[in-house]
């Protein structure tokens, strides 16, 4: 949900909000500038919360000494210094009353003569929309986990209460949405199911006890011959051990060199039409809820559930070349499950997306799909955003490469930092600020660096092998606008997921709700690692003044100067449609 404050003494705050964050951009007049330290931030939890002014990380030099890694100040007294910022500490569908509270004067003794600005806020509900989206915190390389659970893993913490709060906290809304989902599924239901990765006990038991009750479970799992991208040792152990019944299970063999990458469900209430599904990009593992970024979407809509249902029920008899045909019936297999997915979801233009939700299948010929999504990213009027688990296609790059410092803002979000492959054919393209395009990717503070304190991540707790950071694939544009288009699901954004592999993707358009919650998740796991990507970028690098600390005059407005990025980020929110 979008607000906007009325605009007090030059300041306005603007602020859209998730369900369990808000973004901020606040505007201010020239003329207000002058001498401004920043703002403090006071909160009511309405309607009957009593107010608290939220808390800050950085301090001023001069009043607060030697802070170490556990120093955490009120902005009372130690101001934001950004006219962008965000709440992460908030619950779903919750009204809030914030003040945002200019200071002058200095560090020692400030001046809160200057008129303060209030903005009421309320964050979506997690549930009862058409559109649910779940976050876990994907953000195990952070100071909260470091200074909470020691780096620990959660199940090496020191009693049941701790394991259980570290789960919790590293999970948030994730595992239990999912767990909500199938347990919605009653006597006589239908719940058809697709899974890449599926080794994760507690929601295997859930499926078990689900067809305890009478519902009709029917699971399309990844059983290909292991190698380092298949999980079938897992999933088979998982599936042993959970003790579901071999009925309920469709291993996915054929077409051996692929993989069966989807994650999802549909419910089938008394086993006649679809009515609801799950997708996105959580593999059932502990990595998938507890380690890296990922996103969990229930789609409340009989037209887009009857979609996955014929996909699931084309799955269901492992189409495609079995390990023992030959190349001549591989070949035709394979075209008639190709031929089979593309007619059942074409890929529409890039002008004719219909409102509403648009489901995309795969493996089929051609990169239609793919095209489409580079467009999206590229063609976009005022913002972009994307997650890139692995790479951005080259096609993308170059049609950001003619993007200029005046068009759309665009800020990509790998796993890890891209570098050119020095075995590559073509020129690698670098993006940078001239194109508008701004990268981070997933890092940690692997040495102390000021007050901040060494971190884990999910490889060191044990829980990633491979994507150890943003495992989630989604792509906002204009999330801002007054009609966004999300594309989100399984797929990585590739070739392979597009040709090869079986994937599903929705493209979500005109739908604000669903932009404003994928917006300020974006949001906030970007600025998490923004700020250690540019630190492990910059490690011998002498610290930049307020990097580390807050600036003890109005010197850290600089930094919002026009063509700034401070400035464009501005922008979006002093735009967006409300």
């Amino acid at each position: 949900m979008r607000s906007k404050s009325a605009v007090v003494g030059g300041f306005q705050v603007f602020a859209v909000a998730g369900t369990n964050s808000v973004s901020f951009g606040v505007s201010v007049a020239a003329a207000s500038r002058a001498g401004l330290l920043g703002f403090s931030v006071k909160r009511t939890d309405s309607p009957k919360g009593s107010p608290h002014y939220l808390l800050g990380y950085k301090v001023f030099p001069s009043t607060v000494k030697n802070p170490d890694a556990s120093t955490s100040v009120s902005t009372y007294k130690q101001p934001v210094q950004s006219l962008v910022w965000d709440d992460f500490t908030c619950i779903p569908g919750h009204a809030y009353s914030y003040v945002f509270q200019p200071l002058k004067g200095t560090p020692a003794k400030l001046d809160r003569s200057t008129p303060p600005i209030p903005i009421t806020v309320t964050t979506e509900p997690l549930f009862g929309s058409s559109h649910d989206i779940f976050f876990n915190r994907g953000v195990a390389s952070s100071q909260a986990y470091a200074l909470e659970f020691g780096n620990v893993a959660p199940d090496k913490q020191p009693t049941a209460a701790k394991q259980a709060a570290a789960f919790a906290w590293l999970g948030r809304d994730l595992e239990p949405a999912l767990i909500r989902f199938i347990r919605g599924a009653k006597k006589g239901d239908q719940l058809r199911c697709a899974f890449y990765e599926f080794a994760y006990p507690p929601v295997l038991a859930e499926f078990a006890a689900a067809i305890g009750r009478g519902v009709d479970v029917k699971l399309i799992v990844d059983e290909k011959p292991n190698t380092a991208k298949d999980p079938v040792t897992e999933n088979l152990a998982a599936i042993a051990a959970s003790g579901l019944p071999a009925t309920a299970i469709i291993p996915r063999v054929a077409r051996k060199n692929v993989i069966a990458h989807n994650k999802f469900m549909v419910l089938v209430p008394g086993g006649t039409t679809a009515t609801e599904v799950w997708t996105g990009s959580t593999n059932l593992t502990d990595n998938g809820f507890f380690g890296q970024a990922n996103v969990g979407h229930w789609v409340r809509d009989a037209a887009v559930a009857g979609k996955f249902l014929q996909y699931w029920t084309q799955l269901s008899s492992d189409p495609g070349g079995q390990a023992t045909d030959t190349a001549a019936v591989t070949k035709q297999k394979n075209a008639a499950l190709y031929a089979e997915v593309a007619t059942l979801t074409p890929s529409p233009a890039i002008g004719a997306i219909a409102p509403g939700v648009t489901p995309i299948f795969s493996p089929r010929t051609g990169l239609d799909p793919l095209t489409l999504y580079g467009q999206l990213l590229s063609g976009s009027t005022d913002l972009a955003c994307a997650t890139f688990p692995f790479t951005i296609p080259a096609s993308y790059r170059d049609a950001l490469a003619t993007n200029t410092s005046t068009g759309p803002l665009v800020f990509l979000l790998f796993d890890t930092a891209e570098a050119p492959n020095p075995k590559a054919v073509t020129p690698y393209v670098k993006l940078n600020a001239s194109n508008n395009v701004y990268e981070a990717a997933g890092s940690e503070f692997t040495t102390a660096v000021g007050k901040w304190m060494v971190e884990t991540d999910a490889r060191r707790l044990g829980f990633a092998v491979n994507v150890a950071f943003i495992h989630c694939k989604f792509m906002l544009h204009d999330p801002l606008g007054a009609d966004p288009i999300v594309v989100s699901g399984s797929a990585n954004f590739s070739a392979a997921s597009t040709e090869q592999n079986d994937e599903n993707m929705i493209i979500v358009r005109g739908n604000r709700r669903v932009a404003d919650i994928y917006f300020t998740e974006f949001n906030r796991l970007f600025n998490h690692y923004y700020f250690r990507f540019i630190a492990s970028k910059t490690a011998n690098d002498p610290p930049t003044p307020g990097s580390l600390s807050l600036v003890e005059d109005d010197s850290w407005l600089t930094s919002y100067t026009a063509g700034s990025l401070h400035t464009k980020r501005v922008q979006q929110f002093i735009d967006m449609a409300i």
